[in-house]
C-alpha cells in the first residue's frame, strides 16, 4: 500500500469509479476492504501464506442487476479485475482477489423473487436460512446447505460449494436436477444478461465466479419436515461408521444428516462434551420426528446409545447440531488445536466400509476420521472431512497421495484453482464459456487453471 505508483493508481481508479458510478455503494475503508477480501482459507497452512496479503482496492455492493451491468462495463472499460463474493464462508480462497481490483459483494441483492410448489427463484445474496424462513410456511425448504447455513448466501453456495446437510438424500449440487437455472452478467465489451437452463447451468456452477456474475437462480425445493436432532454414542468407531451406513441405507427413515466422528473429535465440541463421555465415538443425526421410533430401533440394533435427542422445537434453541458437522467440525477443532487442518474425501463404492476402516487404522491419531454420508448415484456413500495433524507440506501431500493410491477421491482443500481442488482436469465447458463471456479474463483471475494454461 506504500508503493507510490500503486497509491496513485488506486486514487485514480476510485475517482473514476465515483465519477462514473456515483450512486453505487463503494467501500474503501482499509479494514473493511481487507475483511471483505478474505474467507476461511486459514484452515489450510498451505494457503495461508499465499492469500495473507491479497486484497481488493475497493468493494462495491450493487442493489440490482442494472448496477451489476454498470460495474461490469466499468471493469471492462478500465480493465479492472473483478472478484464476486457472497458471505465469504468458503474455505479455500474462492473469493479472495489474487490480482487486486474490485470485490463485488452481492449481499444486498437478497430477495426471494417468487416461489411455487417445489421451486423458488432468488437473488444470489439471500442467505440460505432466509430462503427457508420464506418457503417453510408453504411446506418447502432448500434441499441442501453447508454447515454455514445461517450465514452463507445461495450465490456463494452455488458458485463455490458442493454439498452439505441434505446431501444424504439429494446428493451434491452438481447432480442433475439440483439447480434449475441461472441468470448471469457477462464481462464482454458490451455486458449482457444470459439465462442458462438445464445442463448449461454447470458452465457457471462451482466455477468460483470465474465466468459470469450470477444475478438470479431458480432452485428446486424439498418437502419440509420437522427435524429432530440426535447424538448417538458407540464404544468403537467402526460400530459408529456401520451405523451411519445402515441409517443412510434405510430408505424408510427420512433423514437430513448422518455424520460420524471418531474419538477424540467429539471432545472438541465444548457445548456438547458433557453428553459424550471420553473415549466414545459418536454420530450426529437429523431425522424427521415422525421417524424417531424406527430410528431408535436401529440404534438399539447397532449397539448404540442415544446420548441426546431433541425435538425440532427444542433444537431451534441454542446451537444447531449441524453446526458441529461438515466444515464446522474443522472450525471447532482448530479453535482447540490450531495445528489441525483437514481433507475432503469421497470413498465411492465403499459401502462395506473397508477403505474407511483401513484409513482409520493405517493413519491412527495423525488423521482423525470424520465421515459425512451422502447419496451418490442413489446409494448412501461415505465421504470424509478428516482432521489432519499437520507437520509439513511434504507429509500432507504424502497423506493425500496414499489416499488416492487406494482409490479415494481427494477434493484438495489446500489448492485454490477449480481444477486442483476437485476436478483434476480442465472442464472445457466452463473454459469455453469463459472465453465467450469474459474474453479479457477479468473475473476472479488465477482461479481457473485452464485459462492460465
Amino acid at each position: 500500500m506504500s508503493n507510490p505508483y500503486f497509491c496513485k493508481f488506486m486514487t485514480t481508479l476510485l475517482t473514476k469509479l465515483q465519477t462514473e458510478l456515483p450512486n453505487l455503494e463503494c467501500i474503501t475503508d482499509a479494514s473493511q476492504v481487507l475483511k471483505l477480501s478474505q474467507d476461511y482459507y486459514h484452515f489450510s497452512p498451505i494457503l495461508q501464506p499465499i492469500f495473507a496479503d491479497k486484497r481488493a482496492i475497493a468493494v462495491v455492493r450493487p442493489i440490482n442487476e442494472t448496477e451489476v451491468l454498470a460495474i461490469a462495463k466499468f471493469c471492462v472499460t478500465h480493465q479492472i479485475p473483478l472478484t464476486v463474493r457472497g458471505a465469504g464462508t468458503g474455505n479455500y480462497g474462492q473469493c479472495v482477489p489474487l490480482n487486486g481490483g474490485l470485490v463485488l459483494d452481492m449481499t444486498r441483492m437478497n430477495a426471494l423473487l417468487w416461489q411455487k410448489p417445489g421451486i423458488a427463484c432468488v437473488e444470489p445474496g439471500i442467505k440460505l436460512a432466509a430462503i427457508d424462513r420464506l418457503t417453510k410456511p408453504n411446506g418447502w425448504e432448500i434441499r441442501m446447505a453447508p454447515s454455514t447455513y445461517r450465514t452463507a448466501t445461495i450465490g456463494g453456495f452455488i458458485g463455490g460449494g458442493s454439498g452439505g446437510v441434505g446431501s444424504i438424500t439429494y446428493g451434491q449440487l452438481r447432480d442433475r436436477g439440483n439447480l434449475r437455472s441461472v441468470r448471469v452478467v457477462t464481462l464482454e465489451d458490451e455486458p449482457q444478461v444470459l439465462e442458462l437452463r438445464g445442463e448449461a447451468v454447470y458452465q457457471v456452477a462451482h466455477a468460483y465466479g470465474t465466468n459470469g456474475i450470477i444475478t438470479a437462480l431458480e432452485i428446486p425445493l424439498a418437502p419440509a419436515y420437522e427435524w429432530a436432532e440426535a447424538i448417538v454414542t458407540f464404544p468403537e468407531f467402526m460400530q459408529a461408521a456401520r451405523f451411519g451406513q445402515a441409517l443412510g441405507d434405510a430408505d424408510g427413515i427420512v433423514k437430513k444428516l448422518v455424520t460420524v466422528f471418531a474419538d477424540p473429535i467429539p471432545q472438541y465440541f465444548t457445548a456438547v462434551r458433557s453428553v459424550i463421555p471420553d473415549g466414545l465415538s459418536a454420530a450426529f443425526i437429523l431425522v424427521s420426528e415422525d421417524c424417531l421410533e424406527p430410528f431408535q430401533d436401529l440404534v438399539a440394533d447397532m449397539g448404540g446409545t442415544i446420548a441426546q435427542c431433541k425435538t425440532a422445537i427444542e433444537a431451534s434453541k441454542g446451537t444447531p447440531l449441524y453446526e458441529y458437522t461438515w466444515n464446522h467440525t474443522t472450525l471447532h477443532a482448530r479453535a482447540v488445536d490450531p495445528n489441525l487442518t483437514y481433507l475432503q474425501t469421497l470413498l465411492p463404492g465403499d459401502q462395506d466400509l473397508s477403505l474407511v476402516q483401513h484409513f482409520y487404522e493405517y493413519f491412527g491419531d495423525e488423521v482423525l476420521m470424520h465421515l459425512e454420508f451422502l447419496s451418490v448415484n442413489g446409494r448412501s456413500t461415505p465421504g470424509a472431512l478428516q482432521l489432519v495433524r499437520y507437520s509439513t507440506p511434504e507429509r500432507l501431500q504424502e497423506i493425500i497421495n496414499y489416499h488416492e493410491s487406494k482409490g479415494a477421491l481427494i477434493f484438495n482443500p489446500h489448492a485454490y484453482t477449480i481444477e486442483d481442488g476437485g476436478m483434476k482436469h480442465i472442464d472445457f465447458a466452463q473454459l469455453n464459456f469463459k472465453k465467450q463471456v469474459d474474453p479479457y479474463g477479468l473475473l476472479n483471475p488465477g482461479k481457473m487453471k485452464g485459462w492460465t494454461a
